[in-house]
């Protein structure tokens, strides 16, 4: 986890994330978390405390997740025993509550922060249950997650690089998806400059609307 800079108590800064999990209808198990931050700092880990053995029993999981866990590397690619899903002995692999520990750190570490999310619905729960029932979220933790998903269809679906995201890796899905906001920002950016010539030229005339529609 890399040291937060200084900042503006009045400057938002969005923190990108993604989660990966086990959820049976009744709770969701955090496997894995990763988060990028607007100023350039990420986290990622690895929950020690999954309940691994429910995990190998999931085909979807087996296939889709578990292969972008932390793998060995040098010598112990040949001596980690062949029963581990993954390297547990990776610094980024991690009890559940080291993991609420930094997280709220994370966080706390940028006054106004948002959160932001794909599709974050599960994702926030997975994240708000790292520390138990809502009442028991730390100060500084949102209590909702932005959905850049939400984002993009505000702006009309407008195409972006989201299919370039990497698949169920957490880290590598949060940086991503950053690039994607990022992108929207432009978009967005770009459309209210071109209502404001709009305006500046044409005294009366119907000014698109974020979504590329006239209003």
């Amino acid at each position: 986890m890399t040291n937060p800079p200084s900042h503006d108590n009045h400057q938002l800064v969005k923190i990108y994330y993604d989660t990966e999990f086990l959820e049976d209808g009744r709770r969701i198990h955090l496997i894995s978390i990763g988060m990028v931050a607007d100023d350039g700092r990420e986290f990622y880990a690895v929950n020690r405390d999954a309940p691994w053995r429910r995990v190998r029993k999931n085909k979807w999981l087996m296939a889709n997740v578990v292969p972008h866990l932390p793998k060995p590397h040098g010598d112990w690619i040949m001596h980690m025993p062949r029963r581990w899903l993954f390297d547990y002995h990776n610094p980024a692999v991690k009890r559940h509550s080291v993991i609420a520990e930094q997280v709220r750190a994370f966080v706390q570490a940028t006054p106004n922060a948002e959160l932001w999310a794909w599709y974050g619905a599960y994702d926030h729960v997975a994240l708000a249950q790292l520390w138990g029932p809502m009442s028991a979220l730390p100060d500084g933790i949102p209590m909702w997650t932005n959905d850049v998903r939400q984002e993009r269809l505000r702006l009309g679906d407008p195409e972006v690089s989201v299919n370039r995201m990497a698949a169920h890796n957490a880290l590598a899905d949060a940086r991503h998806l950053r690039i994607v906001d990022n992108e929207l920002s432009r978009i967005a950016a770009h459309r209210a400059q071109a209502r404001t010539m709009n305006r500046a030229t044409l005294p009366g005339g119907d000014a698109p609307d974020d979504t590329g529609q006239g209003r």
